[in-house]
């Protein structure tokens, strides 16, 4: 196909940077825009020239379209994906898939039906700095990891609520999750602990405000990951890694390597919404695909994160056998 015909579904924050991304190819064409919010709606559309649309469902069956880009809230994953299977659409999904794991398998059970294009936003393995550090653990593997997000409560007011969110691990860390399954391999065992207080501002959350979750590779390596929401500003988010002389650490901008002569940092090149997008395309195109995190790939990372946060609520260790990918 010359052109791609894209149509997208929820119109907030994250949709705004794919459309920014989008509107930069000239083989791209933002067809329409769904958003129940129908100012939200209008004003990604006001952008690209797109059709406004306050239900999915319509905007499938009127527009004719090449591929999706799926936007939406934690507690909305489920129907939007299976009709966009139901038209045949390949799509691209933000994280995470879902607030709990048998939604995301019903659709991943679907999309492999249909042997459609998929790609999730796990951006950070787009990151020039993420291929760096590959480079150096291939030489000296990692054997302790220490992930982190350190953060303030989001301003959305489902985010506080589990049922709607999944809870930080899922909605938020389940970046650093992936990136330390990208970089140390699959998880056998985890524990997860973590509690809440009263909050002023937030009287109406359950969501845990503090939590750490330790991880046990089937490499031999260990790791923790560690989650706040209590904070005002972003104070660390991010994956240390430690190894046979060398320690590592990443975050969304920057690397620093540390063989014991300083602490050098490095930032990172390139934008990764940028990469991941135009991967997506050229794989929809029919191109080589070269994305780095399908539907498939992302839903072991999200085995991993509402295992964890089963295992908080029910304050249990998770083996390797409940870890696996049965369905």
């Amino acid at each position: 196909m010359d052109r791609v015909r894209i149509g997208l579904i929820g119109a907030g924050g994250i949709a705004s940077r794919h459309v920014g991304d989008l509107l930069q190819f000239e083989d791209v064409i933002i067809a329409a825009v769904a958003d129940p919010a129908l100012e939200r709606a209008e004003a990604q559309a006001a952008r690209c020239g797109a059709k406004v649309y306050t239900n999915p469902d319509e905007m499938l069956d009127r527009e004719t379209l090449d591929a999706l880009y799926i936007c939406v809230p934690p507690f909305a994953h489920g129907p939007v994906e299976m009709a966009a299977l139901e038209h045949k659409l390949p799509f691209f999904v933000e994280k995470p898939l879902a607030c709990d794991w048998a939604t995301a398998v019903q659709i991943d059970q679907e999309i492999t039906k249909r042997n459609l294009v998929t790609a999730v936003g796990y951006h950070w393995r787009y990151l020039d700095i993420t291929e760096e550090a590959q480079a150096l653990l291939a030489k000296a593997p990692a054997r302790l990891a220490l992930g982190y997000w350190l953060d303030s409560t989001p301003p959305p007011t489902w985010w506080r609520h589990e049922q709607q969110s999944g809870g930080q691990m899922v909605e938020q860390t389940t970046h650093i999750f992936d990136l330390a399954r990208l970089l140390l391999g699959e998880v056998t065992q985890l524990y997860a602990t973590g509690s809440r207080l009263e909050r002023e501002a937030f009287p109406d959350a359950d969501v845990a405000d503090v939590s750490v979750a330790t991880l046990n590779f089937a490499s031999g390596a260990v790791g923790t990951m560690a989650s706040t929401c209590l904070l005002h500003w972003p104070h660390r988010i991010g994956l240390h890694l430690f190894c046979d002389g060398l320690a590592i650490e990443l975050t969304e901008f920057d690397i620093m390597v540390d063989v014991g002569r300083g602490r050098p940092v490095r930032r990172a090149e390139g934008d990764p919404f940028v990469r991941e997008d135009r991967t997506f395309i050229d794989a929809v195109q029919g191109k080589p695909n070269q994305i780095r995190a399908s539907y498939a790939e992302a839903l072991k990372t999200h085995r991993l994160t509402t295992a964890a946060a089963q295992s908080l609520r029910e304050a249990r260790v998770v083996d390797r056998q409940e870890l696996s990918l049965a369905k």
